[in-house]
C-alpha cells in the first residue's frame, strides 16, 4: 500500500533499546518523507542511521521495499562489515552498504546519511559547473557542498576511501552523474540539508531550461553574506521544521512508527 499499511510487520519496539527505537522511528520517517516528496527511486537508493552505542551498528532499508512502505520495525540492523546483526527476513543492497558504511565509519557526526537519485539532483550532478549560485537555497548549501566523481555502481569497497576523502568535513555532496547525498547529526538536520539541496538543484534545472546566457548569478557580496548568515549550520532551524514534517507524515503517510 502507498501509505505503508500493507508492509507493517510485527513491532519490535519491546525488543530493542529506547535509543535504537527512536533511531528506527526517525529513519522510517525520513524514508516516508522522501516518498511523499516524490524523490524515491523505487528500491534503488538508501538512507541509514547509526544506532547510539559502542557497537557502531547502523540501520538501512530492507532491499525490495518501497520507501512509502518503510516502518521502524522492518529496518535492517547491520555492522560496518555488512553483516546483518539481528534475525530478519530481509537482506540489504551491497551498493547501499558501500556508500553508507564508509561515511558512518569515518564521521562520528554522521548519525544519518541520505542518498537520492532524483532527476534534478542527477541533472545538476552531471552538469560540468555543478551547483551554481542561482538561488537562495543554492547559496545556503554551497559552503557545505562537496563533489565525488563517478566510478560506476558503488560495489567496489575501495571507493569508500575516496568518497570519504572527497566529503571531508562537509555535510552535503553531489555524486557526479549519480545523485545527491546528505549527512546529519540528527534526522532533522539530514532532512533539511537534503531538502535545500534538492530544491536548489530543481531551481537550477528550471533556470537553465531557457539557456545559460541570460541566467543571473547571485552577486559575490550576497554570496559572502549568506555564508556568514548560515555559518552555524542548519541544526536549529532543522529542529524547528522537523515536528511539522512528522505531522505531515501523520496526515499523508501514517504507520511509519510501527
Amino acid at each position: 500500500m502507498a501509505d505503508g499499511t500493507g508492509a507493517i510487520a510485527a513491532s519490535i519496539k519491546d525488543q530493542v533499546s529506547e535509543a535504537e527505537w527512536q533511531a528506527r522511528v526517525d529513519l522510517a520517517a525520513l524514508y516516508r518523507l522522501v516518498a511523499v516528496h516524490g524523490w524515491d527511486d523505487m528500491i534503488f537508493t538508501h538512507i541509514s542511521a547509526r544506532i547510539p552505542g559502542p557497537e557502531h551498528h547502523f540501520l538501512i532499508n530492507p532491499y525490495g521495499m518501497f520507501f512509502g512502505e518503510m516502518t521502524a520495525s522492518c529496518l535492517v540492523k547491520v555492522d560496518l562489515d555488512g553483516n546483518v546483526v539481528d534475525k530478519t527476513p530481509y537482506f540489504i543492497n551491497p551498493a547501499g552498504f558501500t556508500i553508507h558504511s564508509a561515511i558512518h565509519a569515518a564521521r562520528e557526526d554522521a548519525q544519518f546519511v541520505m542518498h537520492l537519485h532524483t532527476d534534478q539532483g542527477v541533472a545538476v550532478a552531471a552538469h560540468a559547473e555543478g551547483l551554481l549560485p542561482l538561488s537562495q537555497q543554492a547559496l545556503i548549501v554551497t559552503p557545505q557542498l562537496a563533489y565525488h566523481d563517478y566510478e560506476g555502481i558503488a560495489l567496489n569497497l575501495d571507493e569508500r576511501e575516496r568518497l570519504v576523502a572527497d566529503l571531508g568535513d562537509r555535510r552535503l555532496m553531489l555524486l557526479r552523474n549519480h545523485g545527491t547525498l546528505a549527512v546529519g547529526r540528527t534526522a532533522a538536520e539530514c532532512w533539511l540539508g537534503m531538502f535545500f539541496l534538492e530544491r536548489a538543484c530543481a531551481q537550477q534545472v528550471m533556470a537553465l531550461s531557457a539557456g545559460r546566457d541570460q541566467v543571473l548569478l547571485a552577486p559575490e557580496a550576497a554570496q559572502a553574506e549568506v555564508r556568514s548568515q548560515t555559518g552555524m549550520g542548519l541544526g536549529m532551524i532543522a529542529g524547528l521544521a522537523w515536528p511539522g514534517c512528522l505531522r505531515k507524515l501523520d496526515r499523508e503517510s501514517p504507520g511509519y512508527a510501527a
